[in-house]
């Protein structure tokens, strides 16, 4: 079976594109390939500038990098989404570059970020979605709501506890989309701290790429855990998904490992690919909106004040807090072919990187983009979860926590606010709030005091 890092398209350092650039470089020292520069959040500045000036722009990265196409406007980016034909998946992968094979360590680690369903073209992308289907259809979801809905309560109790100024990442949006996949998984209750470990680990990678000393200064021995804790997450997936094919459950990982392409079972590449696909990728969105809502209704306080007065507004303020906080930045595409995007010649194996932080608050599609409302008549046609064919399969999960953390948050804690004290690990694929510290009761505001009101006994 042929695997994508087989055949993946490596950087070749170009600083220029084939074609001459119809619309200006933009001058700004936020480097958009550069995961330091994230720690500021959005650029909605520069975000602004490309889509009036440069809304399909040549930005360049360090080399041995090869520069890119960044797409800004709303409607190129889902021109971009709906050609997959032309604008391919599997040909780059994801990655904003990839380097050179002998640079690929620890190799099955760069290897599974690229033998996955997110990186697979047509037809293969919608055979591997298929067989994954039923663990994202409206009955699944209704079934798992009840189970969210108790680890929300009592996650709750934990923030009451830490309370009243506590830190809302760590002790509720990291821990929510983290029970919700080990649920779907079916990973064993005893095996689920490792996977919060593999996660920090994981994600302490992108930091020590980027901040090698500040990194070893808070963990001094992460360069040296960092390689076998590869291999345990890895050696667990790999025994897991054999488990799963000798005896088959009601699982997600079940799904997984019987899953064909081609009429072929997945090889162990795709099988790696998919565990670290869902183990890195299967939280995110969930996570960073979690956090990026609870500031936005600080900031919004009449958004929040409807929401109080009218619970039903809550799948609406959920949508418009996706717009509002684009959880996953980008995605990347590689052209098949020489073609053409709002004006600019693009050149057959150049890469196109799709700003959805930009295409969310475009005010062509929405009016006032920069303004929380979720009274707008277009609240759920932001792209957030991508679009086309390659539309996050997990959307309906998401929106699904989304829902009934927002219910009961605002039931239990309505006064809940930011306190401005925020971190933003640097991270170019993901918005990712390592830190949000919140009051529960609000500033200047005191536990309220509970009235328990008993339900009438059946006669």
């Amino acid at each position: 079976m042929s695997l994508v890092s087989d055949h993946i398209l490596v950087d070749s350092g170009a600083n220029d594109p084939v074609f001459p650039a119809v619309y200006p470089m933009l001058e700004t020292d936020f480097e958009l390939w550069n995961p330091n520069s994230w720690t500021r959040g959005h650029p909605y500045e520069l975000y602004r500038d490309m889509r009036e000036r440069a809304p399909v722009m040549w930005s360049r990265m360090r080399q041995p990098g090869s520069g890119f196409w960044s797409v800004a406007r709303y409607e190129d980016i889902k021109a971009v989404e709906l050609q997959p034909e032309t604008f391919s998946s599997e040909r780059g992968g994801i990655n904003l570059a990839v380097a050179d094979r002998k640079h690929w360590r620890p190799e099955v680690l760069v290897r599974a970020s690229m033998d996955n369903l997110i990186s697979l073209d047509e037809p293969r992308h919608m055979q591997m979605r298929i067989q994954q289907k039923d663990f994202f259809i409206p009955a699944y979801v209704a079934r798992l709501r009840e189970k969210v809905s108790q680890k929300v309560e009592s996650l709750l109790d934990d923030l009451e506890a830490k309370g009243p100024v506590v830190d809302f990442v760590k002790v509720f949006s990291n821990e929510l989309p983290l029970y919700t996949l080990c649920e779907m998984l079916g990973v064993d209750e005893q095996d689920r701290h490792k996977v919060v470990h593999w996660m920090h680990y994981l994600e302490m990678a992108s930091q020590f790429l980027t901040h090698p000393l500040r990194t070893f200064l808070s963990e001094p021995l992460f360069p040296f855990r960092f390689g076998p804790m590869v291999e345990e997450m890895f050696d667990y997936g790999k025994q897991v998904m054999a488990d799963r094919r000798a005896e088959p459950r009601e699982d997600l990982l079940s799904a997984i490992a019987h899953s064909e392409l081609n009429g072929e079972k997945l090889p162990q590449e795709f099988l790696d690919g998919s565990w670290l696909l869902i183990i890195f990728a299967g939280n995110d969105t969930t996570r960073n909106s979690l956090s990026g809502t609870i500031k936005l209704m600080t900031e919004f306080p009449d958004q929040r004040a409807m929401v109080l007065d009218d619970p039903s507004l809550v799948p609406r303020m959920s949508e418009e807090a996706l717009r509002m906080t684009s959880p996953v930045k980008h995605m990347r595409r590689t052209a098949l072919q020489d073609t053409e995007l709002n004006g600019q010649r693009i050149a057959k194996d150049e890469k196109v990187v799709m700003w959805y932080g930009a295409g969310n608050r475009d005010p062509d599609v929405f009016a006032n983009p920069d303004v929380f409302d979720l009274t707008r008549d277009n609240v759920s046609k932001h792209i957030a979860f991508g679009h086309g064919v390659h539309k996050c399969l997990g959307a309906r999960v998401a929106q699904m926590q989304l829902r009934v953390a927002y219910e009961q948050i605002f039931e239990r804690f309505p006064n809940i606010e930011f306190t401005g004290d925020m971190k933003i690990a640097p991270n170019a694929l993901v918005h990712a709030i390592s830190r949000l510290k919140v009051n529960l009761y609000g500033r200047g505001n005191s536990r309220p005091s509970r009235i328990q009101v008993r339900k009438p006994s059946a006669a």
